[in-house]
């Protein structure tokens, strides 16, 4: 007689991202924002690439402020320019500077956080006064100075005066958040093991708050949309030749296009209240996954 042994199941912990997907998936709400917002990015891309440069500094005076109708679906802008092209073109140069920021600044914020929080003592007090130092600027003021006193001033600055102040908030969540895993069981056996330091804090500790990594990075690109369309409407933003959404916005500086050229401006007020939106409700799902009590699943 045979005897079949039966071996039990074995359940294994989810990773985070297996985890976020899931909360995202069981919220029908975020899944579709997240397809939306994924399917507007992809397709201002595709789309704008096939636009020039050339296309997007060109005055055509035979079409100026035409409204929409016939070859020009969204009409065209003070300058003659198609407004769909300055759409697609301002929505990819708006998630250009976004994503590239709010990259750059988790990163930063993220190893700083890590290290700060890890090692305490005099290494965290140093840092921190430098956060400290960091949050009593007033960002918003200093950067309108920034941009004011560089010549040529291009994109790339934008970014990185952006990258310079960005850095603080996901510092202090990191730290935070270190600090809290740093006197668990499992960082106190590592370091009785005589693990590195370095092992232990991207091995050990970095998977166990990645989670909090990506609802700030989320945030962090609404967050450099919305500063970046604050700053262009008010003419500290991008500089000429690289329209953003922001650009679009700012036409409804003048009274006469608020109120008669709807179409110069009002597409790009949705669209970035819609991107506002489903990054919203992306965003309350993955906060819902990194707090194991508040899952739906």
């Amino acid at each position: 007689m045979t005897v079949n042994e039966v071996s039990a199941p074995s359940h294994e912990t989810p990773s985070p991202w297996r985890i976020m997907w899931r909360e995202i998936y069981a919220d029908k709400l975020a899944l579709v924002s997240l397809f939306v917002f994924v399917t507007i990015v992809i397709v201002s891309y595709v789309w704008a690439s096939f636009y020039s440069p050339e296309d997007l500094v060109r005055v055509y005076l035979a079409r100026i402020n035409r409204p929409p109708g016939g070859d020009f679906p969204l009409g065209t802008d003070p300058g003659g320019r198609d407004m769909v092209a300055m759409l697609v073109v301002g929505a990819r140069n708006s998630f250009t500077v976004a994503f590239t920021v709010a990259i750059m600044t988790s990163v930063i914020g993220l190893l700083i956080g890590l290290f700060s929080g890890f090692y305490g003592g005099h290494v965290d007090n140093v840092v921190m006064r430098i956060v400290d130092f960091f949050s009593m600027i007033p960002t918003l003021m200093l950067i309108i100075v920034i941009i004011v006193l560089i010549p040529n001033f291009t994109p790339i600055h934008l970014g990185l005066i952006f990258v310079i102040f960005g850095w603080v908030g996901m510092a202090r969540v990191m730290r935070l958040k270190t600090l809290q895993h740093g006197v668990m069981d499992y960082v106190q056996a590592s370091k009785t093991l005589g693990t590195p330091n370095l092992v232990i804090i991207f091995r050990e500790v970095l998977p166990n708050i990645i989670s909090f990594t990506v609802v700030n990075l989320t945030l962090g690109i609404a967050s450099t949309m919305g500063i970046e369309t604050g700053l262009t409407f008010l003419g500290f933003g991008l500089p000429p030749g690289y329209p953003s959404l922001g650009t679009l916005i700012s036409y409804a500086r003048a009274p006469i296009v608020l109120q008669e050229r709807l179409w110069q401006w009002l597409p790009a007020a949705l669209l970035i209240f819609g991107l506002m939106l489903c990054i919203n409700f992306v965003g309350q799902a993955l906060n819902r996954a990194a707090d194991a009590k508040r899952r739906n699943v």
